[in-house]
Order: C-alpha cells, then sequence, then structure tokens
C-alpha cells in the first residue's frame, strides 16, 4: 500500500442521513492495496472510494454500522426469491474495471432521478475507476442493452460493494436488490466468505433495508468486533 496522505479528521457538518446530527469522517487517501491490506480495513469498518479511504468519526453517534453477509449461510427471503425470478432473463457480467460512456450516463440517470444530484465525469472517473485496489465492475443488461452497472471491490476473504447504479426506467425490476443476490453469489462463487455492505442505518430507510439480507454481522464500534445478527 501506497499512503498518499495519512489519515486525519474532516470538519463538522450536517449528516446526509440523519439531519438533526452533525457527521465527520476520519479518512486518508492511498493506492496499490493487496487484497489482504483491503481486508484488514473492511474488519474495521472502513469504506472507500477510489483513493478515498474513510469511516465515521462523529461524537456521541455509532448509528453507521458495517454490514456484512456470511456468503457461506445466507438464504435468500421470499420476496428476495421473487425479485430472482423476476429478472431470470436478466444477463449478468463480471468484468475488469473498463469505463466506457454509456456507464457514465446510467450513473448520472441514477443520481439525477434518484437523488437530485448533478454528477461531474471527472468525480465519477476519480471515484470507481481509481485503480487503488483490486476491483471488478458488475453490468446488468435487459434485453440485450446495459441497463444498470455495480462496483466491487476484492479483498483476501471477502467481496465489498462500492455502488450500484441503474436506468430509471428498469426500477420494475427492482434491480438494487438484485444487485445484492447477484454479488452475494459471485462471492460465493469466488470463495469469499464475506459479502460487505457498507454501512447499515436504522434510522434511514435508504440504508436500512441492508438488514434483510440475512443472517448478517454488524460491527460493534465499542467492542471493534464482528456479531451475527440472525433476524
Amino acid at each position: 500500500m501506497i499512503v498518499i496522505q495519512e489519515p486525519r479528521y474532516s470538519s463538522l457538518s450536517t449528516c446526509s442521513y440523519i439531519p438533526e446530527r452533525q457527521w465527520r469522517f476520519e479518512y486518508f487517501f492511498a493506492v496499490n492495496l493487496t487484497e489482504l491490506e483491503l481486508n484488514r480495513l473492511l474488519e474495521r469498518g472502513w469504506r472507500k472510494f477510489g483513493a478515498y479511504f474513510f469511516r465515521p468519526a462523529c461524537e456521541g453517534c455509532r448509528e453507521c454500522i458495517p454490514i456484512r453477509v456470511r456468503v457461506s449461510d445466507f438464504k435468500p427471503s421470499r420476496s428476495q426469491k421473487r425479485v430472482l425470478r423476476k429478472c431470470s432473463e436478466v444477463r449478468v457480467e463480471f468484468n475488469p474495471l473498463r469505463y466506457r460512456d454509456e456507464i457514465y450516463e446510467i450513473y448520472r440517470d441514477h443520481s439525477l432521478n434518484r437523488f437530485g444530484r448533478v454528477t461531474d465525469n471527472e468525480d465519477f472517473l476519480s471515484s470507481f475507476y481509481t485503480k487503488s485496489c483490486p476491483s471488478v465492475q458488475s453490468e446488468y443488461y435487459i434485453n440485450g442493452k446495459l441497463a444498470a452497472i455495480g462496483f466491487l471491490d476484492i479483498a483476501s476473504e471477502g467481496l465489498s460493494t462500492v455502488y450500484f447504479a441503474y436506468k430509471t426506467e428498469v426500477e420494475c425490476y427492482s434491480p438494487g436488490t438484485y444487485s445484492i443476490l447477484k454479488e452475494i453469489e459471485y462471492a460465493a462463487m469466488q470463495s469469499r466468505e464475506y459479502y460487505y455492505l457498507g454501512y447499515y442505518i436504522r434510522r434511514n430507510s435508504s440504508m436500512a433495508y441492508k438488514n434483510s439480507f440475512l443472517p448478517n454481522e454488524k460491527y460493534d464500534w465499542n467492542l471493534e468486533k464482528w456479531e451475527q445478527d440472525l433476524d
């Protein structure tokens, strides 16, 4: 690992997930991580976009909880099985990182229509195509056309989902749920023990859904260890 900037803390700002709170992050910049080095960071609650590594460091708040699925124990729920049936004709590929304009257009459409956020191509490339560690992209094709794109980092013991975006017109397929199911399946094919979902936040609906993939483990910030959640 080559550390470009040593860990430091961001300034306080309004939390995007719980608006009445303020957040700050511990962060650093690094490239050339091995799978083992990335694994050690994931195990301690770190996340990343490109060369930017971060984890919450909010005083008096521990509501951003790292969550992961133990791949060999995972069993889809009834509703998740329905999504699998609904998407039975979706073609999924896992490929090396390779930028194409159509991928950015999906990301731009998703950011604007789902979050009201205007994107920048340079930031997109920096966040998802800076090869700071072993990574792949997942591609989802409906009727032969690219409809969704995901980004995954590869650690020695797990896969970590970084981001997933889809065309607004395919929302009826429940693409977010389907992508997680297929990426857990891919993790099993790659003999990885864990699938990291990022941060679970019970009080935020856009982050709380992660708890529906069971059984899972959650990281206890105070005890600095993972604990299993069966229900």
